[in-house]
């Protein structure tokens, strides 16, 4: 398949990328820059900028592109360019992809924050999103950017993405520094439940999506049993062999995380029902599974 990927040269997007390429897909990343190859292409969401030839003759396109939200989550700028980012690029791209004749399959990124705080009750793709924490309004806005595609009648999946756990990548690049120096803590009451996925169940069902020609709708790309707070700090603290009794209280994470206390403190107890329908197989299906996958 002819796959276009934005945000290629990202942590996720370099990974998804080697993988299409070793299973015999040819691969197009979109740059900023001067193509250094003919294997990218030039676009600019900023301005419109992109050749259209290049979506004409996907078979899909995959949006990963978006600032990290890895910054001063006290600033508006970065609030600013966290939403701008993802929501610019996916509307340009789905614009794109309308425009032609024969629709790409559109690989749409987003985030599990989309839901919201739901507590303890188990979430899947069917949940409603609730709240106005600031990620989950970045993520609806970041879905409504993709409706031109769905509109045209391309194949469009949502990439309801949780945090994906790798040693090389936040957080858990951060986290594994913080407990091996023993800094491990649950954060507030540790109930919330947190959703994560193994980087090798994320490339493996995103690309699993990309040859499904048959499916589209909204995806949960998480492990298949969501641990809480609590869960995640003993795993890990396990895994590093390490002790962790420290606790966050709730309100210093508030002050202390900005807009991203909601997503902290929060609970999303996601399913992956969707991909489990569909068929994807999970390696990593728990906290323990994912973590001895990431630390390997």
């Amino acid at each position: 398949m002819r796959v276009v990927v934005a945000g290629a040269s990202g942590f996720l997007g370099t990974h998804l990328s080697e993988h299409l390429r070793v299973h015999g897909h040819e691969v197009t990343a979109l740059v900023r820059s001067e193509p250094a190859s003919a294997h990218e292409s030039r676009w600019d969401p900023a301005t419109g900028r992109i050749d259209e030839a290049v979506i004409a003759r996907a078979d899909a396109v995959v949006n990963l592109a978006g600032a990290t939200i890895a910054r001063n989550p006290h600033s508006k700028a970065w609030a600013s360019e966290v939403m701008d980012s993802r929501v610019s690029t996916t509307r340009l791209l789905a614009t794109t992809i309308a425009a032609t004749d024969r629709p790409a399959a559109f690989l749409a990124g987003n985030g599990i924050a989309w839901y919201g705080d739901h507590g303890r009750a188990p979430v899947t793709e069917d949940s409603e999103s609730r709240g106005d924490a600031f990620l989950t309004r970045v993520a609806r806005e970041w879905s409504a950017a993709a409706e031109p595609a769905r509109e045209a009648g391309a194949r469009v999946c949502v990439l309801r993405t949780a945090p994906v756990m790798d040693r090389t990548s936040p957080p858990l690049k951060q986290l594994r520094l913080l407990f091996r120096a023993g800094g491990g803590a649950r954060l507030g009451s540790g109930e919330q439940h947190m959703p994560m996925i193994s980087l090798r169940d994320w490339v493996g069902a995103v690309s699993y999506l990309i040859e499904s020609r048959d499916v589209a709708g909204a995806f949960n790309l998480c492990c298949p049993r969501t641990p809480t707070n609590a869960d995640f700090t003993r795993a890990l603290a396990d895994a590093l062999h390490r002790k962790a009794f420290l606790a966050v209280p709730a309100a210093v994470m508030k002050v202390a995380a900005g807009e991203l206390a909601p997503e902290v403190l929060g609970s999303v107890n996601a399913r992956p029902a969707a991909l489990e329908r569909a068929g994807y197989d999970f390696e990593d299906e728990d906290v323990r599974e994912v973590l001895a996958a990431a630390l390997s």
